[in-house]
């Protein structure tokens, strides 16, 4: 099951940021497709604190497997309309994770699978339904923040883009480890979330 629940991660994160990526270079930035992001090769998007160290803690932990990749890099100056666009960049990812599910979860709810292919089926449905609310919260690194900068009018959307640069990955270590209670602030915003949408999608 660990060995399934690491491949159900490996996926989910390797789409994640290849959908970053595509949407990029769609939307006229080229950098993410010279970079050789627009790939489903996995080791594009390692990252050892996101990808390998934070989640093998949690799983130290006993806390739930949460993390992420490297980012894809894109140049805003190289957008029609950057801040829209970079947060359209940035839903991207969430979005791709979510469709992913529901696909799957389609094909485990019409045909007959083999018990293993369903088992590997329901982790990575669980995996992208979880990692797509978890980068929508508005914390740097997290997708959710540019997202928010992206709608929030110009001065606000700068103000908060620069405190998240300065504070926002300790903000998000703060929040995803476990606190009193064994519970963190992440899986108290995640959790009821993401088991309603699971119930949904696997009644």
């Amino acid at each position: 099951m660990i060995l399934i629940w690491i491949l159900a991660f490996i996926i989910a994160i390797t789409i994640h940021e290849a959908a970053h990526a595509w949407a990029a270079d769609k939307l006229g930035d080229p950098t993410a497709r010279i970079m050789g992001r627009i790939t489903l090769n996995p080791l594009a998007s390692v990252d050892i604190y996101g990808t390998i160290i934070i989640p093998l803690l949690l799983a130290l932990a006993g806390a739930p497997v949460l993390g992420w990749a490297k980012p894809v890099e894109f140049d805003p100056y190289n957008l029609k309309n950057p801040r829209k666009d970079s947060a359209i960049i940035s839903l991207a990812g969430p979005a791709i994770n979510i469709i992913l599910a529901i696909l799957l979860a389609i094909i485990v709810r019409f045909i007959n699978l083999l018990p293993i292919i369903e088992i590997v089926f329901f982790a990575v449905i669980q995996v992208n339904v979880t990692l797509a609310i978890f980068n929508l919260i508005p914390v740097h690194p997290l997708d959710g923040g540019k997202i928010l900068a992206g709608l929030l009018p110009h001065r606000e959307a700068a103000q908060f883009d620069l405190f998240l640069h300065r504070y926002g990955t300790i903000l998000l270590l703060f929040m995803i480890f476990p606190l009193f209670g064994g519970v963190s602030i992440v899986s108290q915003i995640v959790s009821p979330i993401s088991n309603l949408l699971l119930g949904l999608l696997i009644p």
